[in-house]
């Protein structure tokens, strides 16, 4: 199962590039494209909305997150649920679905955003 972040909750919604702090995370199958949108409940969280947030898409058995960034710790809960975590993706959830399988994205070794990136400042 593949988590992509998403602004709606549809395939062809555009990818939300904030992991703990998107709208919706799609759940889907890369097989056959079925999907499960889920709302992400973090969205306006004071703080630890990346933790929450790979809590969430561990507990629905995904295997790999496509998103645009990740912070220092939903990368590291991410990584420690044994996660796959593929940031510097764009376009629709479709799109970025079709790339991966072709193996145009890396897995990511690293954070790509400081903490507190997607919170609009707050600490």
């Amino acid at each position: 199962m593949i988590c992509v972040s998403a602004i709606a909750n549809n395939l062809d919604a555009a990818l939300d590039p904030r992991f703990g702090r998107c709208a919706y995370f799609i759940i889907l199958n890369p097989e056959n494209m079925q999907f499960n949108a889920i709302p992400n409940s973090g969205v306006e969280a004071t703080g630890g909305a990346g933790i929450q947030a790979a809590q969430t898409i561990a507990d629905k058995g995904a295997k790999t997150v496509i998103t645009g960034n990740v912070g220092p710790n939903a990368f590291k809960a991410l990584s420690a649920a044994g996660i796959e975590i593929v940031t510097g993706a764009s376009g629709t959830v479709r799109e970025v679905v079709e790339k991966y399988k072709k193996g145009q994205y890396c897995k990511t070794t690293a954070p790509t955003v400081s903490g507190h990136h997607g919170s609009g400042g707050r600490q």
